[in-house]
């Protein structure tokens, strides 16, 4: 009863949350994740519009309300209509089976470090583990089912960000818990701050502009290294997948997973028998599940 309590609670706070956002009543307003999501999309977008790499692509491009309809689905309709109250529950189990002691399994408390460090090393551990779960989506075949919703995109956009397969959440969710309790005591300003940085990188990560920030490039994940994680072809030496990087490029060049062999600008992308694959949102969410379905 108690978890089915905390469920309907975690669903309650964050509608109550999530309207708070829409009227412009967060406090303080800058931490207002709704608008902050459009602005940030509504610039992006502009600047595709006006600087294009690939010129001949339209404005609204292939799916374009489709992976628009994925941004708020997964950021919104699907934590407002179960994923909040799941999250809640989850925490509070792994609390109760810790003896309601997670400072057992920290490794130091991040209010020993400065502000700026303690946002460094969130950002660190956070992308590796991420970037782990990524690896993960596409070697393991069960996991790589659900990522194929990502990786049907055959144009690329800002909002191609955003769109995969609600279950995402839950292989990544325990991933970013297990941070907050390897490292304790994070300011939530902190968090606020790395959660704004990870979803700007993001957009530009899949936007369809010619950006690879020169010498950070082999520190920051980009548009022209990124394009390379969705083609069609792999090669070889990488049949799995390369450019694996959320926010960071660092981890690929590490542990060798990085490939660039030219400009990617107009490769094709997707997967093998990707004509095969949904085109419309309810098909996408239902594919993974469906026995038939092979890689």
């Amino acid at each position: 009863m108690k978890y089915l309590e905390l469920f309907v609670e975690g669903i309650k706070s964050f509608g109550n949350y999530f309207w708070n956002e829409i009227t412009f009543q967060v406090s303080p307003w800058y931490q207002n994740y709704f608008w902050w999501l459009i602005a940030l999309s509504l610039v992006v977008w502009a600047l595709e519009i006006l600087f294009p790499w690939r010129k001949n692509q339209a404005i609204f491009r292939k799916d374009f309300w489709l992976d628009t309809f994925y941004m708020f689905f997964n950021f919104y309709l699907f934590k407002l209509v179960f994923f909040s109250g799941l999250a809640l529950v989850s925490a509070q189990a792994f609390t109760d089976l810790l003896g309601g002691n997670t400072q057992v399994v920290s490794l130091f408390d991040a209010r020993e470090l400065p502000y700026w460090m303690q946002i460094l090393v969130f950002f660190l551990a956070m992308d590796f583990v991420q970037w782990l779960v990524h690896v993960l989506l596409h070697r393991v075949e069960f996991l790589w089912q659900f990522h194929k919703v990502h990786h049907s995109v055959e144009e690329m956009g800002f909002a191609a960000h955003l769109r995969y397969h609600w279950m995402e959440n839950v292989f990544y969710t325990p991933a970013k818990y297990l941070v907050f309790l390897l490292i304790g005591g994070f300011e939530p300003s902190s968090v606020f701050v790395i959660y704004y940085i990870n979803i700007a990188i993001g957009h530009l990560n899949h936007a369809n502009l010619n950006l690879d920030y020169g010498p950070l490039k082999y520190l920051l994940n980009n548009p022209k290294m990124h394009i390379w994680h969705h083609a069609k072809e792999l090669p070889e030496n990488h049949p799995h997948g390369m450019n694996y990087g959320i926010s960071l490029s660092i981890w690929d060049y590490l542990f060798s997973t990085h490939y660039i062999p030219f400009s990617g600008r107009d490769i094709q992308l997707g997967f093998d028998e990707l004509e095969k694959f949904p085109k419309n949102f309810r098909d996408q969410l239902i594919y993974p599940f469906g026995r038939k379905q092979k890689s």
